[in-house]
Order: structure tokens, then C-alpha cells, then sequence
């Protein structure tokens, strides 16, 4: 099995006409257990507010550079200009919500992006302004402009949503726009191991690569989610197909129009799972909750009450069941409201108050700040910086638990590397030797450069795909 999402690199189209309104507000609600006796009249009257989204970036290319003679004019049938570099595409589908063309779609669709452009039902193309985009939700917010007002849909609650309820998919599957699929709400609350705030819906409504940043409806016409990701042996849909809940994407969406990103709670901890035996240590009798394994230094949890092995039970009021039912609740809090914060110690309940703070650059629980590009960490026969491959690197870059080798975190734009290896990147071989650790990266750098004249062959783990790079290395002095 594979996860995949679902961006997609292909020529599309699109269909259909426009009209400046809300097209989920019909005055009528409709019980989403019941299946209408047809979908015509809710996707005809939906399709012009979902758009497709085709995006270009202009990279350093490997194609070959004919200098002189007959063939020159080949350079531009390979699609590499005189300057050494070519463009590259992608694929995916968003959907408008408010009259001034506010678009949401997949941070991953326009991620990287030099030009965004969104393709409307009828055929018009405008060029999107980027508002913003949050790594870790996977969303992103666009901008396009026309004189007339855009007709545009509205977000469901996604915590009504049930399983069983009907849902209706529009997307650009392969690049075939206005496409339409049905299903129901297969799960809720699913973790796919992409991040701290999975809570994914999952659907059997086919998606497949292209519907990223699309929307599944409910019968109401409106956002339930935003198709997002699939999980496939065959790398076409299954059936197992994963959506943003409304309720987070509009959270999200909303603070990137507004600050132009997303602005999470802080809460300062490390925390693990509380299992049956931890839990029974404390004097209860099932398993939930989280401990506290450390407390950062001046964050927001230092400044109050709290100590390392404290089992937290509830959080703003809302129980905590485990790390990630924490995190998310950490993040959806309002930034700088005293919270309640219910904790078992030494076998007594208590409750701790706090006023949370705001996850940033600088936060413990954020990401460490990516270094200058030509740093010494880059200062090797591959120009590459080479770091230990962690659980929030899986997360974040979507790396499975069997995959091993180290991460890619730099690529110098001077060294052999740039353009064949890319931030993200799982090296797990090198010369057919496993690589584990940076150590054994820099080792078979060195056996490599003895070999005089013979590039380096690299196996590489990339958004779950296995594919080998052959790189001439460079003589460091």
C-alpha cells in the first residue's frame, strides 16, 4: 500500500457556466442519509464555483543542451531554454468561497509554484494571487479577480457529518476537469501518519490524482472537506480516499486571509500516550490521556503549575484521549485565553490554569529553522546537508515506517547535487550500500571520490516513489 496525494502533473479542461451567488444556499435542507433518486441538479448547479488549478515553476534541467549545429532547435522541443533551465506542471482542483474569488485548495498543489492559474467551468482562465498556505493542514488560500462577482460555495459543519451520510466529489482527476463522483462518509477522525492534525474524513467517492484541493459535498451543496490524499496499491483509487474536515479548513483558511498564516495555541510540553499500564500507575482504569515528559524553558506551561509526569486529562474542557487529540486541541484553542487544564498527580485530580500561547518560529514545539543554503553543512562532494531521518520528518515529508536513510534538509544551488536531489528527499542507499546516519553518507562520499571518473548512484525515497540518481561528485579544496 501506498499513500498518495494528489496533485498531478498532466493537460486539463473544464466546463460549464457561472453565476455570482452562493450555490449552497437553496433554503431547503436535506436529510445526507438519504439518497436522491439522482446528482444531476446538485453538480450542475455546483460545478461553476469548483475550479482546476494547473501551476508552473521554473527548475535547472537535465535534459540535454544542444550548443551549435542542426540540432539546436532541439533544445526547445526538450523544453529547456538557452539559460540551462525547463518548466514543470501540476495538476489540481480547488473551489471558490466567497464572491471575490477567494479560492482554498492543497498547500501541496501550488506548493513551490512560480505562476498559479485557475480554470473555471466555462473555460475562462484567470491567473491567482497567492494569499497564503499552511504546511501542516496541507491547505492553501488563493486570489483571482474579474469585474462580476464569482458564484461561490459554503463550509458544512464537519462535525455533523456521520458516517454513512452521502457526499459528492468535483474534481480534475488526471486532468479530466468537472469530473463528478458519489459516495458516502466511510470514517472519521482518521490519522494517516501526515502530520500532527490528521483528522481526516475518509470516502469511497473515486479521487484520484488531481482532485487535490477539491471539495466533497455534502447534499447540501456544501465544503465537508478537501479531497486531499488516497492510499493505494495501484496508485489509482480504491475507495480510500481522505478529506480535510470542513471544520479545520475554514479555521485555516480564514486566518490565512486574515494574517496570512495559521495561528496555532502553545502549550510548551512533550507529552507521550498514556497506554492501560501507565494509565493503571496513576490509578485508572483505562487508558487515555497524555504524560508530561518536559516542559519548556520561558514557554507557556513553565509559567504555571505544572511538573513533568502530570497525566492530562482534559484540556479546555474537552477530553484528551491521546498526543494527537492534545495537538489538535492545543492548536484550535484561541491564543491567550486562561485555560482550565485537568491533570492527575501524585493519584489526586487537580486542575492547572494557563494562559496559552502562540506557536511561531521560535516555539519549542515548531520546526527547527532551516540553515543558509551554502552553510558547511553543505560543504561536501554532493553539496548536500544530510541529517538524521525523525518521526516529525516522516510526518511532515510523508516518509512510511519501513523506509530508512537520511534526510535530505539542504541542496546547495552550486554543488553536483542541485536539481537532482530536493529538500525532502530519503537518501537510503549509496553504492548499493545502505546509508543510515549522515556518518555513513559522508563515508561512502569519501569511497566514492577514490573511484576516479565514476559517478555516485544514489536510491532515493520521494512522495512514495523509489528512484535512482546518478551524481558526478565534486573534489572539496
Amino acid at each position: 500500500m501506498r499513500r498518495t496525494f494528489l496533485a498531478l502533473s498532466l493537460v486539463f479542461m473544464g466546463v460549464g457556466p457561472a453565476i455570482g451567488q452562493s450555490l449552497s444556499d437553496t433554503g431547503e435542507r436535506v436529510d445526507q442519509g438519504t439518497r436522491p433518486d439522482s446528482f444531476t441538479a446538485l453538480s450542475k448547479r455546483l460545478m461553476p464555483a469548483v475550479v482546476n488549478i494547473t501551476t508552473s515553476r521554473v527548475v535547472a534541467s537535465d535534459l540535454p543542451q544542444f550548443e551549435d549545429g542542426p540540432l539546436r532547435d532541439f533544445n526547445e522541443f526538450f523544453g529547456r531554454d538557452p539559460e540551462g533551465f525547463s518548466q514543470e506542471g501540476a495538476l489540481g482542483s480547488g473551489f471558490v468561497i466567497s464572491a471575490d474569488g477567494l479560492i482554498v485548495t492543497n498547500n501541496h498543489v501550488i506548493e513551490g509554484a512560480d505562476e498559479i492559474n485557475a480554470v473555471f467551468s466555462d473555460g475562462r482562465t484567470l491567473r491567482a494571487e497567492l494569499i497564503g498556505t499552511d504546511e501542516a493542514t496541507d491547505v492553501a488560500v488563493l486570489k483571482v479577480e474579474q469585474a462580476d462577482p464569482f458564484p461561490f460555495v459554503e463550509w458544512a459543519d464537519s462535525e455533523s457529518a456521520q458516517v454513512g451520510d452521502w457526499v459528492m466529489a468535483i474534481g480534475n482527476p488526471f486532468g479530466f476537469g468537472g469530473s463528478v463522483s458519489v459516495g458516502i462518509v466511510s470514517a472519521r477522525n482518521r490519522d494517516i501518519n501526515s502530520g500532527n492534525y490528521d483528522n481526516y474524513i475518509q470516502t469511497d467517492a473515486a479521487i484520484n490524482s488531481g482532485n487535490s484541493g477539491g471539495p466533497l459535498f455534502n447534499l447540501n451543496g456544501e465544503v465537508l472537506g478537501v479531497n486531499t490524499a488516497i492510499i493505494t496499491p495501484t496508485g489509482g483509487s480504491v475507495g480510500l480516499g481522505f478529506s480535510i474536515p470542513s471544520n479545520l479548513a475554514q479555521q485555516i483558511s480564514e486566518q490565512l486571509i486574515e494574517f496570512g498564516k495559521a495561528r496555532r495555541g502553545w502549550f510548551g510540553v512533550n507529552i507521550q500516550d498514556a497506554d492501560r499500564g501507565l494509565a493503571a500507575a496513576y490509578g485508572l482504569e483505562e487508558g487515555t490521556g497524555v504524560i508530561l515528559t518536559r516542559i519548556t524553558e520561558d514557554g507557556p506551561a513553565s509559567k504555571a503549575d505544572f511538573e513533568i509526569g502530570d497525566l492530562i486529562l482534559e484540556f479546555d474542557g474537552r477530553p484528551v484521549a491521546d498526543e494527537r487529540a492534545l495537538s489538535r486541541i492545543v492548536a484550535d484553542t484561541e491564543i491567550g485565553k486562561q485555560v482550565d487544564v485537568k491533570i492527575v498527580r501524585d493519584g489526586r485530580t487537580r486542575v492547572v490554569s494557563f494562559e496559552l500561547g502562540e506557536l511561531d518560529a521560535t516555539s519549542d514545539e515548531d520546526e527547527t529553522e532551516t540553515p543558509e543554503t551554502d552553510s558547511t553543512l553543505t560543504d561536501n562532494p554532493l553539496g548536500v546537508d544530510f541529517v538524521p531521518l525523525t518521526e516529525d520528518d516522516r510526518r511532515r515529508y510523508r516518509v512510511p515506517g519501513d523506509v530508512s536513510g537520511v534526510l535530505v534538509r539542504t541542496v546547495s544551488p552550486r554543488g553536483p547535487s542541485f536539481g537532482k536531489l530536493y529538500k525532502g528527499d530519503v537518501v537510503t542507499e549509496m553504492a548499493f550500500e545502505n546509508v543510515e546516519t549522515p556518518e555513513d553518507a559522508l563515508l561512502a562520499m569519501d569511497e566514492a571520490l577514490e573511484r576516479t571518473g565514476q559517478p555516485l548512484l544514489l536510491r532515493v525515497y520521494r512522495r512514495g516513489q523509489t528512484l535512482f540518481e546518478a551524481i558526478d561528485i565534486e573534489v572539496r579544496g
